[in-house]
């Protein structure tokens, strides 16, 4: 579509130029959240709900063990972190609250 091309937009009910419309409907990156709806960044520092038992190591992490210096994922449902006696840790956001 050009510039000067102009769509129908249903949602607002005006016409609105083509390359607008496209902005608005490209898929940004997507908002991860933890389990309390708070917005997640790079290098946060989080805390967990609930026990999880991890697989692999035998090991129990206990609700309220922090985990600092977080790592998004392309997928908004995981975040990669790193606790002292795992390497390699993979949670899920549903379990995490954000921190401060």
């Amino acid at each position: 579509m050009a510039d000067d091309d102009y769509v129908f937009d249903e949602a607002t009910g005006e016409w609105r130029p083509a390359s607008e419309v496209a902005a608005a409907t490209a898929p940004g990156p997507a908002a991860i959240r933890d389990a309390a709806g708070n917005l997640l960044a790079d290098g946060d520092s989080v805390t967990l709900i609930k026990d999880l038992k991890v697989k692999g190591a035998n090991q129990t992490l206990k609700q309220g063990t922090v985990i600092r210096s977080i790592r998004l994922t392309d997928n908004p449902e995981e975040i990669d972190c790193r606790h002292d006696t795992i390497k390699g840790l993979v949670l899920r956001t549903e379990f995490v609250r954000k921190r401060g």
